[in-house]
């Protein structure tokens, strides 16, 4: 089993030995494809579960290898983790040593044999009959280096998954929160639904969409930005407890936070508001961290695994008003000071602003850059201007809305409404947030739903590719989203 590589060998050359030999299998009979293999047991599964003596059928790529000459020590297996076999070679027939010397790192192997422990104690199995599985044409990464150009990474995937532990670990771990997070909800009683990915008007947030055209229908249609206005339907429809888990497009930049395709759960509860909406995601992150992290305390660290941060999820978190923490930040006149006295404080704060920006998104702004990038632990903002949410209630007043943004790792993990049930308000609200272009933009169809009635309700959305960057200590989204979008190469 030799991967035939000399320090001056090309890749071209590496395929090349791998196509002679994918001929030789064949030659001998052997389909280098394989076929069906029945397993008793999987790589991980095996080594968890390990005693001495079983007869065990287990299949994987062979990530590595020692060949002592008369013996052979390798391993095999997939994203969970693998088990280690031994094969005796002068124990095998001339057929199978040919065909054994045609395998390499990279190839997939079905074995079966008996299971003991070597002399240092490692789970293995002692190879009494194999089979080709596929066979790699092309080399797999170095073993000790990994996929370490980060372009690579996230355009060829596979390539990382087959040689970075790490990263293969954190998308089984992904999986397996999901999992858990619709356990969770429903275990409360809500009822998991499906709503449409392509709508005639994208509502439920302020994001520009990927727009298409619907040949059959002769219509324009986009992308969903967000599946909330059809959630609150199946409110007036009857439906009390309601979530769904997501895919949302928005037509926007792509950063280490963001991704024009991404995930979202929102989930919605008749009778309550954003108070009791709050508890809910607060039980589920710390349930999260415990059960996958193992502790509330989430360490941070770079590439060299040094700590760079601590996360602090003990319970219970911080809430805190939104003009609060600006006037913190932005000092205690902020908001007394004139709309144009506020631009000219950006200016000292560094916080960049545009000419055709409205007072209130330059204060948006300043929160942006000045507490949201710098709360690490988690904070519930409460009491946000109501320009900003035009689908929450308002509070007494009509300034503020009753709503929560909770921010985490300095960055919005999830925002949560007391919702919005007045038909009227809310067509005002919406009317105002178009700027004029009603018919484009206003879903007047959603506005003739709650005048059959929404019971009041709290409402929450949370972004499953940001929560699982915060968990797993992620440094981008990328390392979170399996397939990414990135700019085609040239």
């Amino acid at each position: 089993m030799s991967e035939a590589t000399q320090p001056q060998s090309t890749e071209a050359e590496l395929i090349a030995v791998r196509r002679e030999k994918l001929g030789k299998l064949r030659e001998l009979g052997v389909d280098p494809f394989g076929a069906a293999f029945e397993t008793t047991h999987t790589p991980v599964g095996l080594r968890e579960n390990f005693a001495e003596g079983l007869q065990v059928k287990v299949a994987g790529r062979i990530n590595g290898w020692r060949n002592m000459g008369k013996s052979c020590f390798f391993h095999v297996g997939d994203v969970h983790g693998q088990v280690q076999g031994f094969i005796s070679v002068k124990e095998l027939s001339p057929e199978n040593l040919a065909i054994f010397e045609c395998l390499e790192r990279g190839d997939w192997l079905g074995i079966e044999g008996e299971t003991f422990l070597t002399r240092t104690g490692e789970p293995t199995v002692k190879v009494a009959k194999f089979t080709v599985l596929s066979k790699s044409l092309r080399p797999m990464p170095d073993k000790w280096h990994g996929v370490a150009d980060r372009e690579i990474k996230y355009r060829k995937r596979h390539l990382d998954l087959m040689s970075n532990e790490e990263s293969a670990a954190i998308f089984v771990t992904r999986s397996r929160m999901v999992a858990e997070i619709r356990s969770f909800f429903h275990q409360r009683g809500y009822l998991e639904v499906e709503t449409p990915m392509l709508q005639d008007i994208p509502g439920g947030a302020a994001a520009r969409p990927f727009e298409t055209y619907h040949n059959a229908l002769g219509m324009p249609l986009t992308m969903r930005i967000a599946p909330e206005l059809f959630l609150k339907r199946l409110l007036v429809g009857g439906f009390t407890k309601v979530f769904e888990l997501n895919r949302n497009f928005r037509n926007e930049g792509i950063s280490r936070r963001h991704n024009p395709e991404f995930t979202m759960l929102e989930a919605y509860q008749a009778f309550a508001d954003f108070e009791i909406m709050a508890d809910l995601v607060e039980e589920l992150v710390c349930g999260l961290a415990e059960k996958f992290c193992g502790t509330l305390k989430i360490e941070h660290k770079d590439d060299e695994g040094n700590v760079t941060r601590t996360i602090n999820l003990e319970r219970p978190w911080k809430r805190a008003n939104y003009h609060d923490l600006i006037a913190e930040a932005a000092g205690a006149d902020f908001f007394t000071i004139t709309a144009e006295q506020r631009r000219e404080r950006c200016e000292e704060l560094g916080v960049q602003i545009s000419e055709n920006m409205e007072d209130h998104e330059v204060i948006q702004q300043v929160f942006e850059k000045k507490v949201e990038e710098h709360s690490f632990d988690p904070c519930f903002v409460t009491r946000v201007s109501s320009e900003l949410v035009p689908l929450a209630k308002v509070t007494h007043g009509g300034k503020t809305v009753e709503v929560y943004e909770l921010i985490i790792n300095g960055q919005e993990i999830s925002p949560g409404y007391s919702e919005l049930n007045d038909p009227d308000v809310q067509r005002d609200r919406l009317e105002h947030q178009a700027g004029g272009e009603e018919e484009q933009k206003v879903d007047y169809d959603f506005i003739e739903t709650l005048e059959h009635g929404m019971p009041p309700a709290g409402g929450i959305g949370i972004g499953i590719d940001r929560l699982i960057m915060m968990l797993t200590g992620a440094p981008t989204i990328r390392d979170v989203i399996l397939f990414p979008l990135l700019k085609r190469k040239e």
